[in-house]
C-alpha cells in the first residue's frame, strides 16, 4: 500500500473511532436478534405476509426461509430506471429457485436532474437524496427481512439508497443497477450544438433534435457524470455483483447478473458468510471509493454525497482527505467530460475492472476488505460473460483496449487525480481539473457578481460579458435554495472561453459530474446564505482561481476585506426559493442542512 493512502486511512480511522464503535455496537445488537417472523407478534407476522402466496408464507414461517426485501427506485420517466420495472418478478423467481422469498418492501422517489436542470424543480434535487434515504428506512423498517436488494442507478438515488441501507447496517445488502443506454449522438457533438444554440446559431428544433439523439433509449446517460460515477464507486466498494455497472439494460447478460445478485445476497445472509453492510463499509472501503473517484475524474457531487455516506456508517471524512489522496492517485481514464469517450467505450476499453486492477496492483486500494463476494475486491477486476448458459467472470488483458480512454497505472494520463481542493479567503471549494485544459488551470480576472444563474444567462444574451471575468454566482448553497446544479451555465461560459476570453465560475452551488472545460470552483463553503465570505465579493474585485497551487482568493486589501459588510439575499428571492413545485415541503431541510463539506446532511 502507498504510505499516503495508509496515512489518510489511519487518520480517518482515528478521527471516527468513537462514532464508528458506537455504530458497530448497534449493528451487532440489531443483527443478533431472532429473525423477524420468529420474534414478532402473530398479528404483525400475518400483516407482513398476508398478500403472499400460501407456499411463500409456509416457507417464511414454517421453513424459516430467507426473505429478501426489495427497495426499488423504479419509475418510467428516468431512462436509467425504466428497466427496473421487471426486476421484482425476476428476483422473486430466482429467490424461489433457491428456497427463498422476496417482497418489494417499498419504492423510493427518483427524480431526473436532466429534466429539472435550470428549473425550480432542481432545488429539490439534493434534498431528494436524504428523502430517498428516509424512504429506504420506511421500506425496511417493517423489519421482516433477512437481507435487501437495492435497485437504482442515478445521481441522488444510489447515495440515498446507500445512506438508508447503512442505517440498517445489520442487513446484508447488494445493489442492483440497470446499465447505460447504447451510444447515440456523441457527447462532444451534443455539447457543440448546445453552444451553437447559446450563440443563436441554431434554433430550438435543431437543439431538441440533437438532445433527443443523445438521450434516446432506456439506460443511464452515457457521459461520466454522477450516475455513472455512482456505478464505478459501487464496484470499488464491492457492493455490486462484479462487473455489473456498464452492461446494457436489455442484453441477455443483464438478466443473468440480476439473478446473480439474488444468489449473492442469499450467500452473504447465511451462516459463516453472513456479512452485513455496516461491516462491509468501513474506513478502508470509503477510501477505496474516493481513490476510484479520483482515478476516473468522477463527479464532483461525490465530494458531498460520500461525506454523507461515510457519516451514515459512523465514519468522518472531509475534503482534505480527498485532496491528500488526489496528490498520489493517478488519473487512469478519460471519459466525457474528461475526454471524448462515453461509458460504453470506457467499458469496451476495460472499464471499472481494468481501473480497479491497476489501482490494486499499484498499492492504491485496500485489497483486504470485505465485499459481497467471497473472493474480495480482486473479484471486481474481472468482467462477466456467458459461457453457454453459465455466467462466468474472465480476467482482462494486461493491455488497455484503448489507451486514449483507459491506461495502466505505470502510464497514467496524469500523476494526480481529477479533483482538487481550493482554499483561501473565499472559503473552501473543489474543482474538477481533469476536464479543464491546463492553460486554464489558473484564472485571475475581475469578478462579476450574480445572485442567481438567470441573471448570468441574461447578461450573456445581452452581450455584456465579452471580456475576461470570474462569474461569482452566490446564494446557491443548501440553505439558500437547496444547492441546485448550475449546468446550464456551461454552454455560455464555454462559448466565451472559446472566443478567447479568460473566464471562470465561483459558486456555492453545484455543477454536477457534467461540469465541463470551464474552470469552476464549486461548493464554496461556508455558503453565502450562512454568512460565508462569498457574500463579501463585489463586482470588480480581482479574483484568483489557481488550480495548480490549490487557492481561491479575492485579491482585496486585508483591512478592506475584514470591514466589508456581507451582502444578503433579496427578500423576494428568498420568498421565491421557498415556494412552488413543492419547495414549501422542504423548508425544514433548508433550515437544518449542514454545509456542503459536511455532506449537506439534513438528518443530524
Amino acid at each position: 500500500m502507498k504510505p499516503a493512502v495508509l496515512a489518510v486511512t489511519q487518520r480517518i480511522r482515528e478521527r471516527s473511532a468513537p462514532l464508528r464503535t458506537a455504530y458497530l455496537q448497534r449493528v451487532e445488537a440489531w443483527g443478533s436478534r431472532p429473525r423477524g417472523a420468529d420474534r414478532m407478534g402473530c398479528a404483525n407476522v400475518a400483516h407482513a405476509f398476508a398478500a403472499l402466496p400460501a407456499d411463500d408464507k409456509f416457507r417464511i414461517v414454517a421453513e424459516r426461509a430467507p426473505n429478501i426485501g426489495i427497495v426499488n427506485a423504479y419509475n418510467d420517466m428516468l431512462s436509467a430506471h425504466q428497466p427496473l420495472a421487471t426486476y421484482p418478478d425476476l428476483i422473486r423467481d430466482e429467490a424461489h429457485r433457491h428456497g427463498a422469498t422476496a417482497q418489494v418492501a417499498g419504492g423510493v422517489p427518483a427524480m431526473c436532474d436532466g429534466v429539472t436542470q435550470g428549473l425550480p424543480g432542481m432545488e429539490l434535487s439534493l434534498f431528494s437524496r436524504d428523502t430517498i434515504a428516509m424512504s429506504t428506512a420506511v421500506a425496511l423498517t417493517h423489519d421482516v427481512f433477512d437481507s435487501a436488494l437495492l435497485l437504482g442507478v442515478c445521481d441522488k438515488i444510489i447515495p440515498g439508497l446507500l445512506i438508508g441501507a447503512l442505517h440498517f447496517g445489520h442487513l446484508p445488502c447488494v445493489f442492483v443497477p440497470a446499465g447505460p443506454m447504447t451510444s447515440g449522438l456523441s457527447n462532444s457533438a451534443k455539447a457543440k450544438v448546445r453552444e451553437q444554440f447559446a450563440q443563436g446559431l441554431v434554433g430550438r428544433d435543431e437543439l431538441l433534435k440533437a438532445e433527443s439523439a443523445a438521450y434516446h433509449g432506456p439506460g443511464t446517460c452515457t457521459f461520466y457524470g454522477t450516475a455513472n460515477s455512482n456505478q464505478m464507486l459501487m464496484e470499488a466498494m464491492g457492493l455490486h455483483v462484479p462487473g455489473t455497472a456498464f452492461i446494457h439494460p436489455h442484453e441477455g447478460l443483464r438478466e443473468q447478473l440480476t439473478r446473480a445478485a439474488v444468489r449473492q445476497v442469499l450467500d452473504i445472509s447465511r451462516g459463516e458468510r453472513r456479512t452485513p453492510i455496516g461491516r462491509v463499509v468501513d474506513e478502508r472501503v470509503i477510501v477505496n471509493a474516493l481513490v476510484a473517484l479520483l482515478a476516473t475524474g468522477g463527479s464532483t457531487n461525490h465530494l458531498i454525497h460520500w461525506v454523507a455516506v461515510a457519516r451514515a456508517a459512523g465514519i468522518l471524512i472531509d475534503w482534505t482527505d480527498f485532496s491528500e489522496l488526489s496528490h498520489v492517485v493517478p488519473l487512469l481514464s478519460r471519459v466525457y467530460p474528461n475526454g471524448s469517450a462515453d461509458v460504453n467505450q470506457f467499458q469496451a476499453a476495460g472499464g471499472p475492472g481494468f481501473v480497479l486492477r491497476e489501482l490494486l496492483d499499484a498499492g492504491l486500494l485496500h485489497g483486504d476488505v470485505l465485499t459481497t463476494t467471497a473472493g474480495g475486491l480482486r473479484d471486481y477486476t474481472r468482467v462477466p460473460a456467458m459461457d453457454g448458459e453459465r455466467l462466468v467472470w474472465r480476467d482482462l488483458p494486461e493491455a488497455s483496449g484503448d489507451d486514449s480512454i483507459v491506461r495502466r497505472a505505470s502510464d497514467p494520463f496524469s500523476a494526480t487525480g481529477g479533483l482538487k481542493l481550493l482554499e483561501g479567503n473565499l472559503g473552501r471549494s473543489v474543482i474538477k481539473v481533469s476536464a479543464v485544459p491546463e492553460t486554464n488551470h489558473v484564472i485571475e480576472a475581475p469578478a462579476i457578481v450574480f445572485d442567481d444563474q438567470e441573471s448570468l444567462l441574461a447578461a450573456f444574451k445581452a452581450g455584456t460579458l465579452q471580456r475576461d471575468f470570474v462569474a461569482v454566482v452566490r446564494f446557491q448553497g443548501p440553505q439558500a435554495n437547496g444547492m441546485p446544479e448550475l449546468h446550464k451555465l456551461t454552454p455560455p461560459l464555454g462559448v466565451l472561453q472559446g472566443q478567447g476570453f479568460k473566464v471562470a465560475l465561483v459558486t456555492d452551488g453545484r455543477m454536477s459530474g457534467a461540469s465541463g472545460k470551464v474552470p469552476a470552483a464549486i461548493h464554496v463553503s461556508p455558503e453565502a446564505m450562512a454568512g460565508g465570505p462569498l457574500a463579501k465579493v463585489r463586482t470588480g474585485d480581482l479574483i484568483r482561481l489557481d488550480g495548480v497551487a490549490g487557492t481561491l482568493e479575492a485579491l482585496v486589501d486585508a483591512d478592506t476585506w475584514a470591514q466589508r459588510e456581507l451582502a444578503t439575499i433579496a427578500d423576494q428571492k428568498r420568498e421565491d426559493n421557498a415556494h412552488g413545485l413543492g419547495r414549501e415541503l422542504f423548508g425544514g431541510m433548508r433550515r437544518n442542512v449542514r454545509s456542503a463539506e459536511e455532506g449537506a446532511i439534513t438528518w443530524l
